[in-house]
C-alpha cells in the first residue's frame, strides 16, 4: 500500500508521448455529440515501447486511457549499444509500411512524427527510418511496431542455431584487414 507522499514507481519509469488526437462526431436527435479517440506511445527509454488507443468524451481522460492501454502491451526490443537497432527491417500494416535501418553514433532520429515518438520512447539515439505509402498515424505506429517485433539480437540467434555468439557475428571488416595482413608475412 503506498502513503499518499510516495509515488508508484510503476509510472514514474515510463515516458509517454501522444501522437495523434482526433475528434469524432455522433449525429443524435438533438445536434451532434462530440467525443475524441488518442493514440498515445509509452517507453522507458531502455528497449520497453507500447502504443494504446483510448476514447472517451474529454480529452483528459482518452489520453489517460490510451496510456494505460499503452502500458499494458509493452514489446521488448533488443539494441545495439543501447543507442540503434541490429540490423535493417521493413514492417507492414495496412497500407503503412516503414523501412528501419541502423545508424551510425551521432546520426540521430531521422523519423516522421509517428515513428519519432516510438523511437524516442524507446530509447534509441540514431537510427533512418522511411514511411512508404500512407501517412495515417495509426497504421504507421503498427507498421513500426510489426518490424520492432521481428528484430533480433546476436545473441537471440545464436540461442536459436545452438552456437555461440562470435560464431554468429563473426569477425568485423577491421580484424579481417589485420588478420589478412598476418597471413601475407607469415607466408
Amino acid at each position: 500500500m503506498l502513503r499518499p507522499d510516495q509515488n508508484d514507481k510503476g509510472d514514474s519509469e515510463f515516458v509517454d508521448k501522444l501522437v495523434h488526437i482526433n475528434r469524432v462526431a455522433k449525429v443524435v436527435k438533438g445536434g451532434r455529440r462530440f467525443g475524441f479517440a488518442a493514440l498515445v506511445v509509452a517507453g522507458d527509454q531502455k528497449g520497453r515501447v507500447g502504443y494504446g488507443h483510448g476514447k472517451a468524451r474529454e480529452v483528459p481522460e482518452a489520453i489517460r486511457k490510451a496510456t494505460e492501454a499503452a502500458k499494458r502491451n509493452m514489446i521488448r526490443v533488443p539494441l545495439r549499444e543501447g543507442r540503434t537497432l541490429h540490423h535493417d527491417v521493413k514492417g507492414r500494416f495496412g497500407a503503412g509500411r516503414v523501412v528501419l535501418r541502423s545508424a551510425p553514433a551521432g546520426t540521430g532520429i531521422i523519423a516522421g512524427g509517428p515513428m519519432r515518438a516510438v523511437f524516442e520512447t524507446l530509447g534509441v539515439q540514431d537510427v533512418v527510418t522511411k514511411s512508404i505509402g500512407t501517412s495515417n498515424p495509426y497504421n504507421m505506429v503498427k507498421a513500426t511496431f510489426e518490424a520492432l517485433k521481428e528484430m533480433n539480437s546476436p545473441r537471440m540467434v545464436a540461442a536459436k542455431r545452438g552456437k555461440k555468439v562470435s560464431d554468429v557475428v563473426g569477425r568485423r571488416a577491421s580484424d579481417a584487414g589485420a588478420d589478412a595482413g598476418k597471413e601475407k608475412v607469415d607466408g
